[in-house]
């Protein structure tokens, strides 16, 4: 098991790419943890803006009677990747992972990959 310092070390050791992690409370908007990279990304900011976008599809997907649950979350930009993960364990209900990537150096499908791998580690 992991801890989220650990989790987020490991995402930007093992996902190529990798600008910029954090575990967030979307609850509250607050990150619990954040580890940045060469992006420079304001991770504060990003938790924040992310929890809406987490927020909105949840109301969306309730207002339409989905009984599904969110994988991910992908935003694509002209140069960056932001995946948002929330987390599914009993521990992880209210959380969720974001990870930022540079688009020319990531592998999505492995980034997604290895996102699902870091999450099972994690104990928080």
């Amino acid at each position: 098991m992991t801890d989220a310092a650990g989790a987020l070390k490991q995402a930007m050791t093992t996902v190529e790419g990798a600008i910029g992690a954090a575990l967030v409370d979307y609850n509250s908007g607050m990150a619990l943890a954040t580890l940045d990279g060469p992006g420079g990304l304001d991770l504060t900011v990003a938790a924040a803006g992310n929890t809406d976008v987490v927020r909105a599809k949840m109301r969306t997907m309730d207002m339409l009677g989905l009984q599904d649950g969110i994988e991910d979350i992908l935003i694509t930009l002209s140069t960056q990747y932001h995946l948002i993960r929330p987390l599914t364990g009993r521990t992880g209900k209210g959380l969720f992972l974001y990870l930022a990537l540079d688009k020319g150096r990531a592998n999505l499908a492995m980034a997604r990959h290895q996102l699902v791998r870091i999450e099972s580690d994690l104990e928080v």
